[in-house]
């Protein structure tokens, strides 16, 4: 198949394009810069540059494709930075902007299936209860736009349009700026979780979430939660992470100090426990790890945790 890629350079991008490409696809990948560029010819696509909020733009470059991937985000470049006011405007305009103007010119296009990145954690606090896709989302302020990017992906689906929704859970892998400065965290002897020690935490590797992109080619029409098998205790979560890199159990923050991450604070102390059962039943994908117990030692060894 004929397939368009934005966000390719991205943690999960950078993943899938070579996964795509080996899988005997021609893929068109979109890159920012001409390193960028350069980085997705050597993984075997084809690489181009595209103004994402471009609507006759994004028409010409999706002519003659079959499907589109949409990974494109614009995330802070830091912990820290997430907390800042305004951190989330220029990623709330992919989500809300973007994803309209490709859906719409993949339509213009005759492409016929259109995959959309989506962030997982945004449903209700549930507790020990197992969380699928039929539970209603309750985003956060900071990330109301993400219900946006599931709307125009919806919006697709059409008799022979398909239109798909990757869920992904808390993403984790040697290549994040998150994940070191969650290392660091637990280094110095708290855990970057807020929330109770007892709340259920959703993880997906950035390899396990580039597998499933590749799953999501030959799935119907609909909302996939990206998660591993075991989602974990907030408790346990820790206490794994610390024991991989050598630190002893880190302390939990006061309940108190969530409300000072706004919206992002409240969001990230729920507790959710997501099942994966869609997605392996309609694709037979698994993840590679079962839960972050098994992923940590793959973040080890390449060194993010030294």
């Amino acid at each position: 198949m004929r397939i368009f890629v934005t966000g390719a350079t991205g943690v999960i991008g950078r993943r899938a394009v070579p996964l795509l490409v080996g899988a005997g696809h021609r893929v068109t990948a979109v890159g920012r810069t001409p390193e960028k560029r350069a980085a997705l010819e050597r993984a075997g696509a084809t690489a181009v540059e595209l103004d994402l909020f471009d609507g006759a733009a994004a028409r010409r470059a999706l002519a003659g494709h079959e499907v589109v991937i949409n990974l494109a985000t614009h995330m802070p470049p830091s912990t820290f930075h997430m907390m800042l006011p305004g951190a989330w405007r220029e990623n709330d305009r992919v989500r809300r902007v973007a994803s309209n103007v490709l859906v719409d010119a993949a339509i213009a296009a005759g492409v016929r299936r259109f995959i959309q990145e989506s962030f997982g954690l945004i449903y209700p606090d549930s507790g020990d209860r197992w969380i699928d896709e039929t539970t209603p989302v309750k985003p956060a302020r900071y990330n109301r736009t993400t219900v946006d990017a599931e709307h125009a992906a919806a919006r697709f689906t059409s008799g022979d349009r398909a239109g798909v929704v990757l869920r992904f859970a808390g993403f984790y892998g040697p290549d994040s700026t998150v994940q070191k400065d969650v290392i660091d965290m637990v280094r110095k002897g708290w855990s970057p979780l807020p929330g109770r020690p007892e709340a259920y935490y959703s993880s997906i590797s950035h390899d396990d979430a580039a597998t499933a992109v590749v799953a999501a080619l030959d799935v119907p029409a609909g909302i996939y939660g990206v998660v591993d098998d075991e989602p974990l205790p907030r408790r346990e979560w820790v206490d794994s992470l610390a024991a991989a890199l050598g630190a002893p159990p880190p302390r939990f923050l006061p309940a108190w100090t969530a409300r000072l991450m706004g919206s992002i604070g409240e969001l990230m102390s729920r507790s959710e426990r997501i099942s994966n059962r869609k997605l392996r039943e309609a694709s037979g994908w698994a993840p590679r790890f079962r839960s972050v117990k098994e992923g940590w030692t793959e973040v080890e060894m390449v060194g993010v945790g030294g």
